[in-house]
């Protein structure tokens, strides 16, 4: 992921919040927001067939403390026109093997429950829902749940 795909990368952020189903977010940040939470050895792009980016995945740190320097959280987005094509498994495994490179033990996410493709998408990718947040926040006026799940290393020990 680079600035040459921030239109792009913002344009499908801004999908994904229109679904009202991916995130608390009601519109994406600027770029230079975006990027600067986001971990740059491990932010990914899934290009098409013509260039044009079919989805984007990215990490950051969930703590500065030490004992979480293995531990980093992900937001994935696939473009509604390229679902169920494979962009989201290639996007995952390459943030799999990024991280677990880099000696990172634990991938985490939330994701709410209404969102049924990507929880099925993380847990054949070998992620485990570890629980769910119950009425963690509103959205729109409505409290949501989000399901954490988590994928562990199993070569990072």
């Amino acid at each position: 992921m680079a600035d040459e795909h921030a239109e792009q990368v913002l344009d499908i952020f801004r999908l994904g919040i229109a679904t009202g189903d991916a995130t608390f977010e009601t519109e994406p940040p600027t770029w230079e927001r975006f990027v600067a939470g986001k971990l740059p050895g491990h932010r990914f792009v899934a290009l098409d067939e013509s260039g044009h980016v079919a989805g984007w995945i990215a990490c950051r740190r969930v703590s500065d403390r030490v004992a979480y320097a293995g531990v980093v959280e992900h937001s994935i987005y696939v473009h509604p026109g390229a679902g169920r094509r494979g962009v989201g498994r290639t996007l995952l495994h390459a943030v799999i093997d990024s991280t677990e490179a880099a000696g990172i033990w634990t991938i985490q996410s939330g994701v709410f429950p209404e969102n049924t493709g990507s929880l099925a998408l993380h847990t054949a990718c070998g992620f485990r829902v570890i629980g769910t947040r119950d009425r963690v926040g509103r959205l729109h006026g409505r409290w949501r749940d989000v399901v954490l799940l988590e994928r562990r290393s199993p070569v990072v020990t």
